[in-house]
């Protein structure tokens, strides 16, 4: 049997710019806070963390101060997908030598392919890294979805280790568990699905929300995980409204929005993301106040 990768609330960390570089200071400011609440494990350079924006180098340079000041205190996982594979693979490699834990990889988009393709590009990556790999299941933005019969032939290689599973199907998951045992973790990659999910046997979800409030997000799946299901529910359903505030726009619209209107002083969106409307930013205003964030 595989050892999870992580157990628990893993943070997509959001990427803070000043000017036109990334903030590190303030990187390493949020990086200690995710760790004192008692986050398992920071994702960086995902789509929280604009990497679709960043150059090679400056990517790179992201994931590497990240390992820096994490130091081994948690998993860091670096987000290294693409829909090239030469050159998922070169950001793949790229991070572990920089000291990454593990890799989040986003199945290919816009160019897209068959389950066939999805299990070769998966596996000729795998076959070439030395640390593990948990697939990235969100067609809202690649425009397609793995099966549950191509999630158990990737679960059959060593290093494919689980999925972040953002497709919304309970189906798709439930196959797959029944499939596949575990063979292949399951992490909610929708804050809002996060206690469903880990009713099926995930272990946890790798969050947005949990930028702005990280000891709950972690504190929801460690009361799941020790069985207080009534209490985890019971804090869950308290902060469905913030998770559904965080995804009124594309993210990480809405989470910088937050973390700014927090003082965290996260910088700006960098484009083709923009600011939210007023009457968006008036509406998440009103549900961090009722959270007690403002």
């Amino acid at each position: 049997m595989k050892t999870p990768v992580f157990k628990g609330s893993c943070v997509a960390i959001v990427t803070p710019f000043k000017s036109d570089f990334v903030d590190f200071e303030r990187f390493g400011a949020l990086v200690e806070e995710q760790i004192a609440a008692g986050t398992s494990a920071i994702v960086v350079c995902g789509t929280t963390g604009e990497a679709s924006t960043q150059s090679i180098p400056e990517h790179l340079a992201t994931v590497e101060y990240c390992v820096k000041q994490v130091k081994g205190r948690v998993p860091v996982i670096a987000g290294t997908g693409s829909n090239d594979t030469a050159h998922a693979l070169l950001m793949s490699q790229s991070a572990e030598k920089s000291g990454a834990d593990a890799l989040l990889m986003v199945s290919p988009y816009y160019n897209k392919c068959s389950q066939t393709g999805l299990i070769k590009h998966y596996s000729y990556i795998a076959d070439r890294v030395n640390i593990p790999i948990i697939l990235y299941n969100v067609p809202s933005r690649t425009g397609m979805s793995f099966t549950a019969e191509t999630y158990c032939e990737l679960s059959k290689h060593p290093r494919i280790n689980g999925v972040k599973e953002a497709s919304g199907s309970m189906g798709l998951i439930a196959a797959t568990r029944a499939k596949c045992g575990d063979e292949l973790y399951f992490w909610s990659g929708n804050d809002g699905e996060t206690l469903p999910i880990m009713s099926m046997g995930a272990l946890g979800v790798i969050s947005v929300t949990a930028n702005i409030i990280p000891g709950e997000m972690a504190k929801i799946c460690e009361l799941f995980l020790d069985g207080d299901i009534a209490g985890s529910q019971e804090l869950f359903l308290k902060y469905v409204p913030l998770m559904e505030a965080t995804m009124m726009d594309v993210n990480p619209i809405p989470v910088k929005t937050a973390m700014n209107l927090m003082g965290k002083k996260v910088g700006h969106l960098r484009m083709p993301l923009c600011d939210m409307s007023a009457a968006q930013a008036e509406k998440l205003k009103a549900v961090m106040k009722t959270a007690g964030l403002l």
